[in-house]
This record gives structure tokens, C-alpha cells and sequence, in this order.
């Protein structure tokens, strides 16, 4: 028996399945990690924030820069995860509890369409998030961003005081957003 012509995956293939591997098991490790790393990599003092500012999806501007003053929670999402999905309920619980002290949530959402995030966001229950669309994931890559859900505590002053990869819970918003919130 003789065998037949090896079978070909086209280029355009062969790339695009190279990329949902790569992008996956990035994903996947970041999402693995429960623990808490340090505000930012290797450092365990506060550290300036990142630029971030530009046009939200509601075709208003934000800009980390002019909300000095107050705490500010990034949270890095995408409609295409689960575990982000799961979150924003908690997060607008968030917003809704603690924005008269000081609290100021914005998403930063990660490659998707401005139509697949007000779907998330109409069925999260989440619609007034304030969120800064990231189709190409450069500015999750100036916050050095690894996996999504992904957030960010940013203290008055702008630095970064914590760092949650994975998904966030009470007791950990508890822990590092509402001690920051007591009167400037």
C-alpha cells in the first residue's frame, strides 16, 4: 500500500491557528494566577501608572491624568472571556458603593468590537462603565498586561498600589480598594 500526497494547510491557515494557540496559552496563564503579584513587576513600592486616556466607547474622553484625586480601578476585559464576564456585576457593585468616596472604575477593553462590548456590557447589567476600546493591545502593553481579567488599583496620586491577574473578588476589592478611599 502506497501512500497518498501529504495534505497542506494553507499558509493563511497554518497562521491563524499559530496565533489562537500563542494568544491562548498567554490567556491561560494569566488567568491560572490567583495569587497577588506586587503593584508592578519585581517592585514591591507603588509606581507611577501608565498613561491612559483617550475617546470611551460612549464617545466621551477619559484621561488617568485628570482623575487625580481620586482611586482609580482599571479592569482589562474582553467580551470573548468567561471570567470577565463573571467580574463586571461585582465591579459595578463596586461602583456603585464606593464612587461617592472617591471611586472612579474604568475598563479597558481588549481587541474586540465596539458592538460586542455593549452586548457584554447591556447583558452584564454594566452598561454605565466607563471604557477605553484597545483593538490592538498596545496600551494593555504599556500596563504590562499579561492575561485577561486583569486590574489595576491606582491611588490618588497616580501610582499603582496593587495588581490582580485573574478575576477579582469582595474580599480582595475589600483589601486594597476601600482602605484608599478614606477621606484625602
Amino acid at each position: 500500500m502506497t501512500a497518498g500526497p501529504a495534505r497542506r494547510i494553507p499558509a493563511g491557515r497554518l497562521t491563524a491557528l499559530l496565533l489562537v494557540v500563542t494568544v491562548g496559552g498567554l490567556l491561560a496563564a494569566g488567568l491560572r494566577s490567583g495569587s497577588e503579584p506586587p503593584p508592578a513587576a519585581g517592585d514591591p513600592t507603588p509606581v507611577p501608572a501608565p498613561a491612559l486616556s483617550g475617546a470611551t466607547l460612549d464617545g466621551g474622553r477619559f484621561d488617568l491624568a485628570g482623575a487625580r484625586g481620586q482611586v482609580v480601578l482599571v479592569n482589562v476585559f474582553a467580551s470573548w472571556c468567561g471570567p470577565c464576564r463573571d467580574e463586571l456585576p461585582l465591579l459595578a457593585e463596586a461602583a456603585r458603593r464606593w464612587s461617592p468616596r472617591g471611586l472612579r472604575i474604568v475598563g479597558l477593553n481588549l481587541r474586540d468590537g465596539p458592538e460586542a462590548v455593549r452586548a457584554l456590557l447591556a447583558e452584564t447589567g454594566v452598561a454605565d462603565l466607563t471604557v477605553l476600546p484597545d483593538p490592538d493591545g498596545t496600551r494593555a502593553v504599556a500596563w504590562g498586561v499579561r492575561g485577561v481579567p486583569e486590574t489595576f488599583v491606582v491611588d490618588r496620586e497616580g501610582q499603582i498600589v496593587a495588581r490582580r491577574q485573574g478575576v477579582v473578588d469582595r474580599a480582595w476589592l475589600d483589601r486594597w480598594v476601600a482602605p484608599r478611599l478614606a477621606a484625602p
